[in-house]
């Protein structure tokens, strides 16, 4: 497994990372495990959580940290950990955001739950526009500074708030985010127009979430309604689902097989073609799967291959 750095930082995370979104509301103990055992031999060190995730689950809002640092008892060392925080909760508007105030409970929920001392990467789950960023990165840089959390990073940031971000931090010598959790894919690609010049020129790596789509560029799912998963339940399946997508994935798929590879190959591959991404967040169900993603994932496009995608 390649290990990449983030950002301008010094902290190496592994090419492929394992998303816990699934656990515990889909993965009971055993069955997680089975995957965090599969993750770890394949080189899989970048784990990646939200204080959010597992709403819905018997447990509740935060079970997916909770299972986590269950399975991670002996072992946490051998993991790079990111977590993430500011959705919602509860319905109360104090358990939400960036502000310091939230912010300091938020760490040490995840904290007790994640049964650590410390949590490698801490990322801001989504902008507050109610809170100056200057004070989400003063509460930040005290985490920093008292050893809770080591590097800070972002989700979900328009390339402005990047820029805001980065030039608070260095003008007010405060820890700076060296990552950007993104949706980004062979279908999403609309960060490519300010966003990744944005964390270049600024030394931020990007971090792709849904880099299947939810499983659509697996090229499961056929426009007949053939293929069984979640995505046809979702709320997400009208934007993903669309005939014109068919279309596309259907192209992709021609133009991957046509040079020995799978949809998947492709899926993955081109995402860690690119020079600003540092891993790609890959869930997973099954040993089986985290099997399929790493060896999709050490398949990279070549420089001509790139081109001839590009021009498709």
């Amino acid at each position: 497994m390649e290990l990449r750095r983030l950002g301008d930082s010094g902290l190496l995370v592994s090419a492929v990372g394992l998303g816990t979104n699934n656990f515990a509301g889909r993965l009971h103990d055993e069955a997680a495990r089975l995957v965090l055992n599969e993750a770890l031999e394949q080189g899989i060190t970048f784990i990646d959580t939200a204080d959010v995730y597992g709403r819905g689950s018997e447990e509740g809002t935060g079970a997916s940290e909770s299972q986590l640092g269950r399975l991670l008892a002996g072992r946490r060392n051998r993991f790079v950990v990111a977590t993430k925080f500011g959705m919602p909760m509860t319905e109360s508007p104090l358990e939400r955001g960036a502000s310091r105030h939230w912010i300091a409970q938020a760490v040490e929920a995840s904290l007790r739950r994640l049964r650590t001392d410390y949590i490698d990467l801490y990322q801001i789950h989504t902008p507050d526009p109610a809170t100056p960023i200057d004070e989400t990165l003063r509460a930040l840089d005290d985490l920093v500074r008292s050893g809770k959390v080591r590097y800070v990073g972002h989700s979900n940031f328009a390339a402005w708030q990047i820029i805001d971000a980065d030039w608070t931090a260095r003008t007010e010598h405060l820890v700076r985010p060296i990552s950007a959790q993104m949706h980004y894919n062979l279908l999403t690609r609309g960060i490519e127009a300010e966003v990744i010049p944005a964390c270049r020129a600024h030394g931020l790596s990007v971090i792709p979430y849904f880099p299947l789509e939810s499983g659509f560029l697996t090229g499961k799912y056929k426009a007949g309604g053939e293929g069984r998963g979640r995505l046809p339940d979702s709320y997400r399946a009208a934007d993903v689902m669309t005939p014109a997508n068919f279309e596309r994935i259907g192209a992709f798929e021609k133009w991957a097989v046509e040079r020995g590879r799978s949809l998947l190959d492709l899926a993955l591959g081109w995402l860690l073609s690119q020079p600003i991404v540092a891993s790609v967040i890959a869930s997973a169900s099954t040993p089986e799967q985290v099997r399929a993603n790493v060896a999709a994932a050490g398949r990279r496009l070549t420089a001509q291959q790139l081109e001839s995608f590009e021009a498709l």
